[in-house]
């Protein structure tokens, strides 16, 4: 178990490369982009599943 932590450590350190902060920058926005994208499609899926089960035990109690 030490050999593998040792290994890991060495390969960080020499393996391992930073992105640039202009790299990093752009790579944040596509995240929060992709991330707003998906919040809004699943509350749109939520919003017409609500609809639908709303519509279903309306009709079903009239």
């Amino acid at each position: 178990m030490l050999t593998y932590i040792k290994e890991s450590i060495e390969e960080l350190r020499h393996n391992v490369t930073l992105p640039s902060k202009a790299e990093s920058s752009n790579l944040m926005v596509i995240v929060a982009v992709f991330s707003i994208l998906f919040a809004l499609a699943t509350w749109g899926v939520d919003t017409v599943f609500s609809k639908l089960i709303q519509l279903y035990f309306n009709t079903l109690i009239n």
